[in-house]
Parts: C-alpha cells; sequence; structure tokens
C-alpha cells in the first residue's frame, strides 16, 4: 500500500518529481537510482534528500517543462510557518508605501548599471550585480512582510 505523504512536505515533492520524471533523468541530473530516491521520498526512513540533488531534481524538472516541486514544498512548508508567526500588523498602507520606495530603489539599481558611465558600461559588473540582488533581498522581505500583515488581518 502507497504511504500517505503530506502535500506541503519535501518527501511529496520528491515523489511527485520522482512521478513526472524517467529515471534515466534523474540518474543524469543527481547520479543517483531512482529506487534510492525513493527511499528518501519515505518519510518513515532516516534516510534524508540532500539539498544539493532537490536542486539538481527541480533544474531537470524546469528543463522538462515541468513544476520546481521540491521548490513549491518549501515554498509551502515556509508559508505555513509564516502563518505561525504573530505580526506587529503594521498598517498596509505604510507597507505598501515601503515596497513602493524599495522597487524605485531596486529600479534605480538597475538602471544606473545599465548606463554607459557605470562600472562596466552597458555590461552589468559583479558588484552592480550584488546590490541588485541587495535590493530585491530588501523588496522581497517588504513582499513578505505585506503577506504576513495581510494574513494575519
Amino acid at each position: 500500500m502507497a504511504k500517505i505523504r503530506e502535500i506541503s512536505s519535501i518527501e511529496h515533492g520528491l515523489t511527485e518529481a520522482i512521478k513526472e520524471l524517467k529515471s534515466e533523468i534523474i540518474q543524469e541530473a543527481t547520479g543517483k537510482s531512482e529506487s534510492f530516491l525513493r527511499k528518501c521520498s519515505d518519510p518513515d526512513l532516516d534516510q534524508q534528500l540532500d539539498h544539493r540533488d532537490a536542486v539538481k531534481i527541480d533544474r531537470a524538472c524546469v528543463e522538462h517543462g515541468l513544476t520546481p516541486y521540491l521548490l513549491r514544498a518549501h515554498e509551502y512548508i515556509i508559508l505555513k510557518e509564516l502563518k505561525k508567526i504573530k505580526t506587529n500588523s503594521e498598517n498596509l498602507s505604510e507597507l505598501l508605501i515601503k515596497f513602493t520606495i524599495l522597487h524605485g530603489q531596486l529600479m534605480d539599481v538597475i538602471n544606473s548599471s545599465k548606463t554607459n558611465s557605470s562600472h562596466k558600461g552597458k555590461e552589468i559588473s559583479s558588484i552592480e550585480k550584488k546590490e541588485i540582488f541587495q535590493a530585491f533581498e530588501a523588496l522581497e522581505n517588504k513582499i513578505l512582510k505585506i503577506k504576513t500583515t495581510i494574513e494575519n488581518s
């Protein structure tokens, strides 16, 4: 009898990926056999999926036009945990204003890094990429705060 796996679990995501990908693709992507990975998808066994293998499996899924099942599982797990967090329920209007400011800052960083007078001209340098990713991270954190505030309202 098939084991029931919690929908928002790594084991479920792995089971879905194994079901959708062919054994050869899994073997090629991870260097591991399908049977080994099936054991990793059993929540009752100690055998765990390595993070690097999870990334390789999701990459193979994306390359074959499938959902990155393990990424989705991580998102569900984190969203469940976020629901448990008590927020100080900031005013949603204030959060949206801060979001707009951060979005503007992100656009400024991107646009300034693509000008002829920037570090490497129109090519984005690694320093500029770092600044862009920092601006993205600040924006993502604000989005998360907005989602959490709305969820807890």
